[in-house]
């Protein structure tokens, strides 16, 4: 795991290799082990390197024999070895065992469509000199981030995170208005947008090729497409097929495993992190596998008795650790210094927690992301078939439901029932998509209306229901919200959240679930196989049933977090009031006052549950501290 960064000047000018170390300087974090560049003509590559496979020679960037392909990257290619016997036969000779050098012999072979062969996550620039083209691609499922700007003067800055590109002289600092609207109704800015002006992210599975010599830009196209279910018909039995995704799953823990470094598995006590630990048991002695998990001091958000369950079910060598407020409250600042971008999602910070824990023993992990969005395993998936049945209500019982809701007490205690049906009113009367946004996200375009200083030159809300529209067309609706998922908040908030909270720490985080073998498997399989009788995650529920204890079965899905409701009235209540003063959102021009000042009085009464709205302008106001020097 590792930073890039670079840039490709159009104007003619050299590139300025001081600048490039300007540039990967910031991302050192991502990289402690070493770093390198590749500095010719109009080109600059650096890198930042965490050695995980080859530590000796694996330094980048790394070109190819005779020195025309350079290529640096971040990430993991876990069908390397079947790819070097591949180009070895095809005459490539070797120089290390990294899997970095089978991309420069791979391009050389089957040109920029060389990403559609990877199994991996990465994110990579390529220089290919005889065609004077820089090529930017990002991994299938947007497992690994990469960030650009194309400047004024004609060039392209590219980089792991914002803070590379805005190290260089030609990208602004400047906020974008969409974005902070695009931000404040997901908790995320999904891709291709983000927080920067002028600045983008590439898409997951997408590829972006950037000619010297041509004028203009040329947008990034996607490579890669998931495939649509096939009919029930012509489906697998569901017993057949369960049995075959556990062997799929176990070859892609095996593959993912692969590592000169030590290893470790997070273990929360969930079905998805138990079932990684499961496979790797079933790989190696369970005496030999590290398990990490943490806990809280308080009972309603801890998990530690699960984790500590599956762990002597399986017999790993389990460590674990328990924090207090405290703890988290210390992370706050540290935080909004490696966010370049606000994130509303507050799981980041167990997630840093349990990363900065596991880094003392490992320096990769294993993890369980990637699950719920392909299985449907998020409560949203039964909250989707209820609200078709709410939406086909006459209108006077849905607003006597809304009323009956509306009058319950507030429980500001671990997705409390009263949390539960509130959030869910707020979307069951939409479409699917924007139903779904709503009851993840924060603030609704009505809502942003009445929030923002200046009214969104956009409407968020038009602009989801229309990327939904696009993906999947004519699939049925489970698998439609599936790709939605796949396509905003797997990439742009759960696999940011793990990125920036092990990087933060140089720790790399694997995701099997994500290999892309099992991902073509179950992509292809019908919904039924996924979800059924209000039971997600079914393939695995099956393929694990004898493999963990029953009671791990058997627990609704529960989030990775900490009591950000009850914290804001208690702990956090101080930096609340500090963050969110009407005279300092006066200042920064951006949120109206009054209505801020309505959410956090309706929350501190028990009015209103306002945990994902509050802590969503907590972060911004963090963010904006460390960033835009607002006060």
């Amino acid at each position: 795991m590792c930073g890039i960064a670079g840039f490709l000047n159009r104007d003619g000018d050299a590139a300025d290799r001081s600048l490039l170390d300007r540039m990967t300087g910031p991302i050192t974090h991502r990289g402690p082990d070493g770093s390198g560049a590749f500095v010719d003509g109009p080109v600059a590559l650096g890198h930042r390197r965490l050695a995980i496979i080859d530590p000796g020679l694996g330094a980048q960037p790394m070109s190819n024999e005779d020195g025309t392909v350079w290529v640096t990257y971040n990430g993991e290619i876990y069908n390397e070895p079947a790819l070097r016997t591949r180009l070895e036969a095809l005459g490539h000779r070797y120089r290390t065992h990294c899997d970095t050098e089978s991309l420069v012999h791979l391009y050389e072979e089957d040109g920029p469509d060389f990403v559609r062969q990877l199994n991996g996550m990465f994110a990579l620039a390529l220089w290919d000199a005889r065609r004077r083209t820089l090529i930017l691609a990002r991994d299938r499922m947007g497992q690994k981030p990469l960030f650009y700007a194309e400047t004024a003067r004609g060039g392209l800055v590219f980089g792991s995170e914002p803070k590379a590109l805005l190290a260089h002289p030609d990208v602004p600092r400047r906020l974008d208005p969409d974005g902070l609207a695009r931000y404040l109704a997901y908790e995320y800015v999904p891709a291709p947008g983000s927080i920067w002006q002028g600045m983008k992210k590439l898409p997951a599975g997408h590829l972006l090729e950037w000619p010297l010599d041509a004028p203009g830009s040329t947008p990034p196209r996607r490579y890669w497409e998931a495939p649509l279910p096939v009919p029930e018909a012509d489906a697998p039995p569901f017993d057949e097929a369960s049995r075959h995704f556990w062997a799929l799953f176990r070859d892609a823990v095996a593959r993912h495993r692969r590592s000169d470094v030590p290893l470790g598995v997070f273990l929360s006590g969930g079905i998805d992190s138990s079932g990684v630990a499961a496979a790797v048991a079933e790989l190696q002695p369970a005496s030999t596998i590290r398990t990490f998990s943490i806990g809280f001091d308080d009972p309603t958000f801890d998990e530690s008795d699960h984790a500590r369950l599956v762990a002597r079910h399986l017999g790993t060598d389990h460590h674990e650790r328990t924090f207090a407020v405290p703890d988290v409250l210390d992370l706050l600042p540290e935080v909004a210094g490696w966010l370049d971008e606000p994130f509303g999602d507050a799981s980041i910070l167990p997630t840093h927690l349990l990363s900065r824990f596991a880094r003392s023993d490992v320096t990769v992990c294993l993890g369980g992301d990637g699950s719920d969005e392909l299985l449907a395993g998020y409560p949203t998936f039964a909250a989707e078939q209820l609200a078709r049945s709410f939406r086909r209500l006459p209108g006077a019982i849905r607003s006597l439901v809304g009323r009956g809701v509306d009058r319950l007490p507030v429980d500001h205690g671990n997705i409390s029932l009263d949390f539960k049906l509130k959030q869910f009113l707020r979307g069951a009367s939409e479409p699917g998509p924007l139903a779904h946004l709503r009851w993840i996200g924060s603030f609704t375009g009505a809502e942003l209306n009445d929030l923002l200083v200046d009214p969104p030159a956009i409407d968020v809300e038009a602009e989801h229901l229309a990327r939904a529209a696009a993906l999947a067309p004519g699939a049925d609706p489970l698998t439609q919200s599936l790709r939605l998922y796949q396509d905003t908040y797997l990439p742009e908030d759960i696999l940011t959240k793990v990125d920036r909270a092990s990087m933060a720490t140089s720790l790399e985080v694997r995701a099997p679930f994500l290999d892309a073998e099992l991902v073509d498997f179950v992509q292809a399989l019908p919904s039924r196989h996924k979800y059924a009788r209000g039971t997600g995650k079914r393939l695995l529920r099956a393929a694990v049933a004898d493999r963990l204890p029953a009671s791990i079965l058997k627990r609704p899905k529960k989030g990775f977090g900490f009591p950000v409701a009850r914290w804001l009235n208690g702990p956090l209540a101080s930096l609340l009031d500090d963050r969110l003063a009407p005279d300092r959102l006066r200042r920064q021009g951006l949120l109206k006052p009054e209505a801020v000042a309505r959410l956090v009085a309706e929350h501190r009464a028990g009015a209103r549950d306002h945990r994902k709205p509050l802590w969503t302008l907590v972060s911004l106001q963090l963010w904006l501290d460390r960033w835009l020097g607002d006060s």
